[in-house]
């Protein structure tokens, strides 16, 4: 096992909700320090740096060596460790002055070794590195993040002059980032889900915008068939970036997707883990022959602080949950979510059921603190310790099937799971083959017919898909 920091700082969100790792984190910590003292003010690709490099010629990289902000955060907001937050401020302050180095006077951080994003589905197997995403939007995105977060440790710390200059700082590096990446109607130059969810997450556009933005990933990620299509930057994040825009379906059918890549098509493999590789297992059980192939890899997983923040619905308002906030998301296709976490001051729980149309909403807040919750309806309470329940009418989305055919969108077909299914079902008929390059290689964008990609395909092909279209019940969605 390798010490990777881009690892741990996808996943430190995830690793503080599931274990007290607080004590370990915080001494592994300390190796990071010492390892970038060596490396002036660099930090290593992994801690303890056991892959040889000379010091002098170790380069930073993006969203690795943010792990010495973004780590230290996270302890702060999720156990209060107000110490580490302390003893890592020098090191927060010495990477991001590194990274302004590198970036000089335009901010844009484009130069050097760089992951990106790391593992792009889309990338070949012996080139793990070749992204969709454009690398410097990567980094620039993480040197504001790192900027915004040694501002914010920096307050906490009563440094006010340093607080500023790190503040305005990480507002000149989000100018920059909109001025060099953001059409003026919300399009990315690298027209990509990390690219967007990135620019989402880490608070980087605003108002019209962003809602922009967010509207773009949705179709992108529809077009993608629901498929996962980001690497290590953009998978823990992505799902976040659709709920904050409105986009609760989109990330449903992304989180409950069966065929690779997805999160779930590993467990139809029989995964008991999480893989570095979406397809470490190829679809006909063979091993994919291409680097970074792990059956136990962590990083991808890091989508479960969602689960547990935006789906079931608890998280810090303040550190180490002294107040906290429990707002649920319902997600189409989820009867249920529940989670319950060992706070410093109790056992802290909340989630929801459906009962037909019925939701019933459950918190518990432990002694001594004290919660805001946030029911889907716009419900507010403040609440004190105890165990509270709301119920709300929340009918399950539903509307009579429009009829569809060759000249239907494929918007409206890959929105309709059942007949979605039916489609490649109907292909495969026919002609397995073609119904496996239609499931892979197929853009799903909305204004496209159905018959574009069909349009090579031999009359039997059509005659069976328009069949069983037809044969869809009106009513079931």
């Amino acid at each position: 096992m390798v010490g990777w920091t881009g690892d741990i700082q996808v996943f430190a969100p995830t690793a503080a909700f599931l274990y007290d790792c607080d004590a370990f984190l915080r001494s592994w910590l300390e190796d990071v320090r010492l390892e970038q003292r060596a490396a002036h003010g660099v930090v290593p690709m992994v801690v303890p740096a056991v892959i040889p490099q000379v010091p002098g010629l170790l380069k930073p990289v993006a969203a690795w060596g943010d792990a010495i902000t973004v780590v230290p955060a996270v302890l702060w907001e999720r156990f209060a460790d107000h110490d580490t937050l302390r003893d890592c401020y020098a090191a927060m302050t010495a990477w991001v002055d590194v990274v302004r180095d590198r970036a000089g006077s335009a901010l844009l951080w484009e130069e050097g070794l760089q992951f990106g994003d790391w593992l792009d589905p889309d990338a070949p197997p012996e080139r793990p590195g070749d992204a969709k995403t454009d690398a410097g939007i990567v980094a620039t995105a993480y040197f504001h993040r790192s900027a915004q977060l040694t501002a914010r440790t920096a307050a906490l710390l009563g440094l006010e002059g340093d607080a500023r200059h790190y503040a305005d700082l990480a507002e000149r590096i989000a100018e920059a980032f909109r001025g060099a990446y953001i059409t003026p109607h919300g399009r990315m130059m690298s027209d990509s889900p990390t690219a967007y969810a990135l620019a989402i997450v880490f608070d980087l556009v605003h108002g019209a915008r962003r809602q922009a933005m967010g509207d773009r990933l949705r179709d992108l990620v529809r077009a993608g068939g629901y498929r996962i299509a980001t690497g290590f930057v953009g998978t823990p994040i992505i799902c976040e970036a659709l709920t904050a825009t409105g986009h609760r379906a989109a990330a449903a059918r992304l989180l409950t997707q069966t065929e690779c890549p997805s999160w779930l098509y590993p467990v139809t493999m029989g995964a008991t883990t999480v893989w570095e590789r979406w397809d470490s297992m190829l679809e006909d059980g063979s091993i994919n022959p291409g680097q970074m192939t792990s059956f136990n890899h962590y990083a991808l997983g890091g989508v479960a602080d969602w689960l547990h923040r935006c789906v079931a619905g608890l998280a810090p308002m303040e550190p180490a949950y002294r107040v906290i906030r429990v707002a649920p998301t319902l997600l189409d296709g989820l009867d249920d979510a529940s989670v319950w976490h060992e706070t410093p001051f109790g056992r802290a729980e909340a989630g929801w059921r459906r009962d037909g149309d019925e939701v019933s909403f459950h918190a518990r807040i432990p002694p001594n603190t004290r919660a805001v919750v946030e029911l889907p309806s716009g419900a507010r309470h403040e609440v004190g310790s105890g165990t509270y329940t709301w119920t709300e009418s929340h009918p399950p989305p539903s509307s009579p099937r429009a009829p569809l055919t060759l000249g239907s969108g494929l918007d409206a077909v890959i929105d309709d799971r059942t007949a979605y299914l039916t489609v490649l079902d109907a292909i495969r008929g026919v002609d397995a083959a073609r119904a496996e390059t239609f499931r892979r290689t197929t853009r799903l964008w909305r204004g496209r017919e159905l018959r574009e990609p069909l349009d090579k395909a031999p009359l039997p092909v059509l005659a069976a898909v328009e069949k069983a279209l037809a044969e869809l019940p009106a009513h079931e969605r």
